[in-house]
């Protein structure tokens, strides 16, 4: 009956800076541009691949309940190449909200896009 999830919508305070963010720092695609007949226009980007898109729209971001060690990202983002994509966030400028966080079953790191909301670069290792 119900087949994927298409999209899911991450609040932003400004679509134009945000589409930069995702695009020229995060190497996402910019996928859709389309202005709505009331209100603002339905901006959608993607991994290179994936079909999944994260729609930018303008609102205000949510806040995820901390954990001790942490405030969860609400949207993850995997890699197969940790250390890569880490250093290669931090050399654009990304700040981690944490260190690199070692689990048994991988890793992550927090950051956030211009506009607060929490992302995360995570990595599980094979076997997981």
């Amino acid at each position: 009956m119900l087949k994927e999830i298409a999209y899911a919508t991450v609040f932003v305070s400004d679509q134009d800076k945000a589409l930069d963010f995702y695009t020229n720092v995060l190497d996402f695609e910019q996928r859709f541009d389309n202005p709505t007949p009331d209100g603002p226009r339905f901006l959608t980007v993607g991994l290179p691949g994936q079909k999944f898109q994260l729609v930018l729209w303008p609102g205000t971001p949510g806040q995820a309940q901390p954990l001790k060690s942490h405030t969860p990202g609400a949207y993850t983002i995997d890699t197969g190449d940790f250390q890569k994509a880490y250093q290669t966030l931090k050399s654009r400028g990304v700040q981690f909200d944490t260190e690199v966080l070692e689990y048994p079953w991988g890793c992550l790191a927090v950051f956030q896009d211009p506009d607060g909301n929490r992302l995360q670069l995570r990595e599980v290792r094979v076997g997981r």
